[in-house]
């Protein structure tokens, strides 16, 4: 049985109709360009530290208001930390897998969102780690918050991707019910 929100996301996307797998195919690709340039990103902030270039700062400014950036918890390249810290980079990692994955699995003629039992496995051990390591139960290393956060990642761009086609679905449908009216 669907949710009142999965069958307002069917019922205004009209599956398999040509607008419906436009909209979709068009959210992926552009979801898809955007994120290849923002993982990039994540590689070009230790890369400009490398070469000592004043830019690097700026890139990992950048990142900052989404990761805590702490050195001991990040991966390095280049001899320097990313600009994110392990989690985050598993986390975008894992949206990229997400992403790849997605054509397979939801294909572009239906937009909807994992089911409950899907999003709690797979958010279950990152809530676990983080909530642990922040009441210091363990201190996890490095390659668990990657793989946790690579875990959780792959979900996201399931939701983002149902939420972005939805928002342009509703869009689309307001403006022609208030051109209908105006009629």
């Amino acid at each position: 049985m669907l949710s009142q929100d999965q069958e307002d996301i069917s019922s205004t996307m009209k599956p398999g109709t040509r607008k419906a797998e436009r909209t979709i195919l068009f959210t992926f690709v552009l979801t898809f360009i955007v994120f290849s340039f923002w993982l990039g990103g994540i590689f070009l902030a230790p890369y400009l530290r490398s070469l000592s270039s004043p830019w690097a700062s700026l890139v990992y400014a950048v990142y900052s208001p989404f990761c805590h950036q702490f050195s001991d918890r990040s991966m390095s390249c280049f001899g320097h930390p990313l600009s994110i810290c392990a989690r985050c980079l598993g986390i975008n990692l894992g949206f990229l897998l997400g992403l790849v994955l997605y054509p397979f699995i939801r294909g572009w003629r239906q937009v909807r969102v994992p089911e409950k039992k899907v999003f709690f496995l797979l958010s279950a051990p990152i809530v676990l780690d983080a909530a642990a390591n922040f009441i210091k139960l363990w201190q996890s290393p490095n390659a668990v918050r990657l793989a946790t956060g690579l875990l959780w990642g792959v979900l996201l761009p399931f939701y983002f991707i149902t939420g972005i086609v939805d928002f342009m679905m509703q869009r689309q449908k307001r403006k022609q019910e208030s051109a209908s009216l105006i009629r």
